[in-house]
C-alpha cells in the first residue's frame, strides 16, 4: 500500500510525461482537493518514488514546451506495475466494502 500522494503522482503520470507544477495541479483536480499538495512535500514524495525506481526523469520534452519549466517525469515499467497492483488492491477493497452490511436489522424484522 502506498500513500495517497504517491498514488496520485503515479496516476498523474499514467497517460503522459509531465513537469512538476502540472503534476501538482493534476493531483489537486484528481482528488477534488482532498489530497493536500505542498511544493516541498510533493518533491520529497516524487524523489522517493524516483529512488524506488517507480518514476524517472523523462529524456525529452514537447517541442512547444516553455523552456523555463523544470524537468519532465515519466512512469517506469516498475511504476506501471505498482500502479496496476494498487488498482487491483483498491478494486478488491471496494468489493469487500460492498459486501459489508452497514446497518443492523431490527430484532424480529
Amino acid at each position: 500500500m502506498i500513500k495517497p500522494i504517491a498514488l496520485h503522482i503515479l496516476l498523474g503520470l499514467a497517460d503522459r510525461d509531465s513537469h512538476g507544477y502540472a503534476l501538482m495541479q493534476a493531483i489537486r483536480e484528481q482528488s477534488g482537493g482532498q489530497v493536500p499538495v505542498q511544493t516541498a512535500s510533493f518533491y520529497r514524495h516524487l524523489g522517493k518514488l524516483m529512488d524506488e525506481g517507480l518514476v524517472a526523469e523523462a529524456a525529452g520534452r514537447p517541442a512547444d514546451d516553455d523552456t523555463r519549466r523544470g524537468a519532465y517525469y515519466r512512469l517506469t515499467p516498475r511504476g506501471r506495475q505498482t500502479l496496476a497492483a494498487e488498482k487491483q488492491r483498491l478494486t478488491d477493497l471496494v468489493a469487500q466494502l460492498k459486501r459489508v452490511r452497514t446497518s443492523r436489522r431490527k430484532a424480529g424484522a
